[in-house]
């Protein structure tokens, strides 16, 4: 990095920013999952469990949405999670492939161990933090969010996990003036599984 970029306010806060995301993947993610014994689980199979609590059952279809990946390989990181007993999945009695994924008692149990030393470890870490500064800042991040997606190629397709953040809203649909990727995708899923007669 140049002279001139480490004294840019832009570059500063984007390290800022950067090395924000590391900390709260590394040490509060990673960290909180190992102590509450999800060392089996990686961080995507996280999101998918944290997903599940919101959204009570989902299809592999919708699931896939929400990562980011193929049919296939969110169905392959299912079948992991089944087999070790995180996942219960239904089978469709017409067709295999509109499947419906939930948790289990171990996940859940596991998932409200995490949330409390998540809710227990952020307290300490924010504990001389003004609210005021904190949402002050926390809107200035969702603007700078919002613009990086809509500066992007494809911003419809993105989908930033934003339910299973202490969200209820999506940041894409409120600040980007579209509807992601996962919410098209859950709303045509719920479509299709609604019978004819009864639409």
């Amino acid at each position: 990095m140049t002279r001139a970029e480490s004294a840019n306010p832009v570059y500063e806060f984007v390290g800022s920013a950067h090395l924000f995301s590391s900390a709260l993947t590394e040490v509060l993610q990673v960290g909180l999952l190992r102590q509450v014994g999800g060392m089996q689980l990686s961080i995507s199979q996280l999101k998918l469990l944290q997903l599940l609590s919101v959204a009570e059952t989902q299809t592999i279809g919708d699931l896939a949405a929400f990562l980011g990946v193929s049919g296939a390989a969110a169905s392959k990181m299912v079948d992991k999670l089944v087999q070790r007993g995180w996942l219960s999945r239904v089978v469709g009695a017409t067709d295999r492939r509109a499947a419906h994924v939930s948790l289990t008692l171990k996940s859940r149990r596991l998932l409200a161990d995490y949330d409390q030393k998540r809710r227990e470890k952020l307290a300490k870490v924010f504990r001389g933090c003004p609210a005021r500064e904190l949402r002050k800042v926390a809107k200035l991040m969702d603007r700078i969010t919002a613009a990086i997606v809509n500066h992007s190629a494809k911003p419809e397709e993105i989908c930033l996990h934003c339910g299973i953040y202490f969200r209820g809203k999506c940041l894409v649909r409120d600040l980007g003036g579209r509807s992601c990727l996962y919410q098209q995708r859950s709303q045509l899923s719920k479509r299709e599984r609604i019978p004819s007669r009864a639409r």
